[in-house]
């Protein structure tokens, strides 16, 4: 009686959501509804560097109000899961588009993904009369795998970029140091990695080099960059370089000093990841190979002591 009722219901559920789409795909192409905005009215006659070509083609759900809605459920998302400053660190350690509400905005997006994919399972399971009370759990579940798979990806794009940075820094350094020293003045230098390089790290060059072009201090422009990227090397490094720059000292040395230390950094870090990969393959060892070694080594003893031989 309870699964003819639980089919019953994942059926009405169904049609009910397949009717209610068509009501708004109609509501939506209606006159009084799908009449142009007052802003997609005026946009053509005051055309900005956001929108050269005019106004963005909308659809008729645009018109509708699903894009305000949109920001809004946006908007509402990032202020009730928090981590601003997180989020936003993240974003410009994976060089991200888009600001924090745009990410909670894509995290809501997955969730509604995950949601309707739980959901739909749910459905099947019911239809195929296999249904039980943990069935109504799925759309949430897969709402929630939804949220945590779009920030794992946030947070493994900022470490991959970042373990990046990090290995290309003390060529960078070296590199910078050698233009010094052959008389080039820093701003020339950072232009010409800059120029040359294809990395991670001379892309954030680039960036600073065009900060200086525009007005930004060159101090400010590189302090700026350790405080976006937030890695304890690179961080160091720059305050060193921008110490050097106040002070007058020789940058060549101070980046060759600079450079010796990330690659001692560097070896440090991969001692240190070396010792808990031996950790890790001591997993196979114990719970795999080392069962299986004394299961040989005993069952032929306990085979011929069940036969009664020797």
């Amino acid at each position: 009686m309870s699964g003819h009722w639980t089919t019953d219901a994942a059926i009405s559920i169904l049609l009910g959501g397949a009717f209610g789409l068509g009501v708004c795909l109609m509501l939506a192409v209606r006159p009084r509804w799908g009449a142009p905005t007052l802003s997609r009215r005026i946009a053509p006659y005051i055309r900005d560097v956001a929108d050269p070509l005019g106004i963005t083609a909308l659809t008729p759900l645009h018109s509708f109000g699903a894009r305000e809605l949109w920001q809004r459920a946006q908007q509402r998302i990032a202020a009730a899961l928090g981590g601003s400053s997180v989020i936003e660190r993240r974003l410009r350690q994976a060089r991200r588009a888009g600001d924090v509400i745009g990410f909670r905005g894509r995290q809501l997006a997955w969730m509604l993904v995950g949601l309707g994919a739980g959901g739909a399972i749910a459905v099947i399971v019911v239809i195929g009369g296999r249904a039980s009370g943990s069935v109504a759990v799925l759309p949430l579940l897969g709402a929630a795998l939804g949220a945590v798979l779009c920030d794992m990806d946030l947070t493994a794009a900022a470490r991959r970029r970042t373990a990046r940075i990090e290995d290309e820094l003390p060529t960078v350094l070296d590199f910078l140091a050698m233009c010094l020293s052959a008389g080039e003045g820093i701003l020339d230098s950072l232009r010409r990695v800059a120029g040359l390089g294809s990395g991670e790290l001379t892309t954030e060059l680039r960036d600073v080099v065009l900060a200086v072009g525009t007005g930004t201090g060159l101090g400010d422009a590189l302090t700026r960059m350790g405080s976006d990227l937030q890695m304890p090397a690179l961080t160091r490094s720059l305050d060193h370089v921008v110490a050097a720059l106040d002070r007058g000292a020789p940058l060549a040395q101070v980046l060759q000093a600079q450079a010796t230390d990330a690659r001692e950094e560097a070896k440090r870090g991969l001692i240190e990841r070396a010792g808990r990969k031996e950790i890790y393959m001591l997993i196979p060892l114990v719970f795999l190979i080392l069962p299986l070694s004394v299961l040989f080594a005993i069952f032929p003893g306990v085979f011929l002591l069940r036969l009664g031989i020797g």
